[in-house]
């Protein structure tokens, strides 16, 4: 007896539909696309997300291995295609593309909605916390202290903000090129998980971290990238919040930068052999994690919260797509090769 490894992925794209056209009704507001009319309009940028993938595999690959010879490239094609994209590789594509932007859409907008539905803060609480758990001392200017305010916050600033393309650009390749086709469930079903929780955590505990609550904590930090972020986030939650805005995107608990990072890491070191990769792939959550202190986007409790619903993520998303768990969790193997999961055998 099997069950299809996209159940759970495609029920949370309609759960996070329905809470969105629901909130949205509820609030008197309309549904935004968050990109604008990058690509156009949805209904023309999802045809073109499945075709762009396909392109993607087919095209630098056939252009490689022919050495840009174009009497070989016919041949080459065809064979990547009969043995690369097949039923089951269209279907993850298909499916995996969909839902996961129907929920980053609707996380967009949910995200955006939650000063109308949850207006409560507890900032001062959370900055509590990290008082008490640093001593008496603030956690920021701390970090600021020890890595410095100009070279470091550029540094930082960097690998925090390319957390924005990698989103997109990581559920591509697990998509396309996963070697197993339950790996790419599993990292697509699992991005689906945690951006979920985030969505939740957000109305459960609202928050807009200390760096916006408290700015006068990092007036010390030279001009990076990430100023100009947190700067647009703060005027485009006050338009909101005036009436002269669409979208605002600031909530702090739990932190997805965190969560999400720390996700990759796993995923890669689970599915991927490659240990240079692997280092990468930890290096850059480690990083993530003292950005996300040092520029203030969060609390230490909000780092706690995306630690925990990422692991709570990969270790669903491996269950609901065939991942058998070794003892202790140290290990992992798929119990199957495609979308069809065996059911009571792992």
């Amino acid at each position: 007896m099997y069950r299809r490894s996209y159940v759970l992925l495609v029920v949370l794209a309609v759960f996070m539909g329905a809470w969105a056209v629901i909130t949205a009704v509820a609030l008197d507001r309309r549904l935004i696309d968050p990109e604008g009319s990058f690509l156009g309009p949805s209904w023309l940028r999802l045809p073109l997300l499945l075709g762009g993938a396909v392109l993607l595999d087919l095209v630098p690959r056939t252009i490689w291995l022919s050495k840009g010879r174009p009497r070989e490239m016919p041949g080459i094609l065809r064979e990547r295609w009969r043995t690369h994209w097949n039923r089951e590789r269209f279907t993850l594509v298909a499916v995996g593309v969909v839902c996961f932007y129907v929920i980053y859409v609707c996380y967009r907008n949910l995200k955006s909605f939650l000063p109308d539905v949850n207006p409560a803060m507890y900032d001062r609480e959370l900055h509590m916390l990290d008082r008490v758990l640093f001593f008496g001392h603030e956690p920021g200017p701390i970090f600021h202290e020890v890595f410095g305010t100009f070279f470091v916050a550029h540094f930082l600033s960097t690998i925090y903000l390319w957390f924005i393309p990698l989103v997109a650009i990581l559920v591509t390749v697990w998509l396309v090129w996963s070697r197993n086709i339950s790996f790419g469930w599993w990292f697509v079903t699992s991005q689906g998980i945690i951006w979920t929780l985030g969505t939740v955590s957000y109305y459960l505990l609202p928050t807009i971290g200390p760096g916006l609550e408290y700015p006068f904590l990092y007036t010390d930090l030279t001009h990076t990238g990430t100023t100009d972020l947190m700067n647009s986030l703060v005027n485009a939650r006050q338009g909101v919040r005036w009436g002269t805005g669409e979208a605002q995107t600031v909530a702090g608990f739990a932190s997805l930068h965190t969560g999400v990072t720390l996700l990759w890491a796993l995923m890669i070191q689970y599915t991927v052999r490659n240990k240079a990769l692997r280092i990468i792939a930890w290096a850059n959550f480690a990083v993530t994690v003292v950005a996300t202190i040092y520029f203030g986007w969060h609390y230490v409790a909000d780092v706690a919260g995306g630690i925990l619903i990422a692991l709570i993520a990969f270790w669903l998303g491996g269950i609901a797509t065939g991942q058998k768990f070794e003892r202790g969790g140290l290990r992992a193997h798929p119990t199957t090769t495609t979308s069809a999961v065996p059911v009571g055998r792992h």
